[in-house]
């Protein structure tokens, strides 16, 4: 088929590799802007331009979906299929204009976590298992109907990192296996069920600070779905804090012990929660490299009755 393919992280450059070495015919490649990136920021292109490029593919990085120029250019390719993956929401005259219509790759099992923090979501929620779906586009954000799902278990010591990596591995076939029913015309598209839906709004890094006054089992699930983009925080002697892992400790919980209080253990960091306790098992000092929780008691030492709290500074 004819293909114009649209994203911009690296689950839309995995899934843009499996198209390169399929048969089908890749007209373009839609993408975001280049953008500032690192201290010096030095504009830099997005890593499925970069795929793009590698491979000789014609590139387009609007600005707007309002552009005349754009849509002309997109109507010009003449396309049977427009795949979308981790992109902005486009407007009906643009994923209207080829044969088939649009389709996109979602990283979850929908209509659950509809929105753009799929994969975080799912593991804060403390879900074991997610998935992949291939669905229509249509006006209304990840609602449209459903042509293939797959489904991906979630373990306990999953990461936002490991398991996006994980569904990028599996979306480049996935992707080859949704365009070959819509091309044979096997694909029976299955409207979403709508009361079953739940959001996955878009994270923004203030979102990520830990909040210890709840179940340990909460706590350590928020912290695995925020690791390590944009990675939990706390802050403790005033600075910054990251925690990259975390889970429950079978630990006699100290009943007058505060939320976020470091417990006196020198072979774990062991943090007190509601009712229960938490082991960080990888933090983020401000200024410092990833260390475990030992290697943490040992270079600052805490003292009885610090605590981790929600104020310090942010830089």
């Amino acid at each position: 088929m004819k293909i114009v393919f649209m994203g911009t992280p690296e689950f839309a450059r995995a899934i843009l590799s499996g198209l390169i070495d399929s048969r089908h015919d890749i007209l373009a490649v839609v993408t975001g802007q280049d953008k500032p990136v690192g201290r010096k920021r030095v504009l830099t292109p997005t890593v499925v331009r970069r795929l793009a490029e590698e491979y000789d593919l014609p590139v387009l990085t609007p600005r707007s979906f309002k552009d005349d120029g754009f849509y002309e250019s997109l109507a010009g390719y003449k396309t049977d299929l427009f795949v979308v993956a981790a992109f902005r929401i486009l407007p009906p005259r643009i994923f209207e204009l080829p044969r088939f219509g649009s389709i996109n790759i979602h990283a979850s099992l929908l209509p659950r976590y509809r929105g753009a923090a799929p994969i975080n979501w799912a593991i804060i929620n403390g879900e074991t298992e997610t998935g992949l779906t291939g669905f229509f586009l249509k006006k209304q954000v990840d609602t449209g109907d459903m042509i293939l799902q797959t489904k991906v278990p979630i373990s306990s010591t999953d990461t936002y990192d490991s398991l996006h990596d994980r569904l990028a591995q599996l979306a480049g076939p996935f992707t080859l296996e949704t365009l070959d029913l819509i091309e044979k015309g096997e694909s029976r598209p299955i409207p979403q069920d709508h009361t079953d839906a739940t959001p996955a709004p878009k994270i923004r890094p203030a979102d990520a600070q830990v909040n210890f006054d709840q179940r340990s089992e909460r706590v350590a699930d928020f912290i695995r779905g925020m690791a390590t983009r944009p990675g939990a925080f706390t802050f403790f002697r005033g600075q910054k804090l990251k925690a990259h892992f975390a889970r429950r400790a079978d630990y006699g919980s100290s009943q007058s012990a505060a939320p976020g209080t470091i417990l006196p253990e020198k072979k774990a960091l062991l943090v007190q929660c509601r009712e229960s306790v938490v082991e960080l098992t990888r933090v983020v000092p401000a200024g410092r490299k990833e260390m475990d929780g030992v290697s943490f008691i040992n270079g600052f030492r805490p003292q009885a009755g610090e605590s981790f709290s929600r104020e310090g500074i942010t830089e």
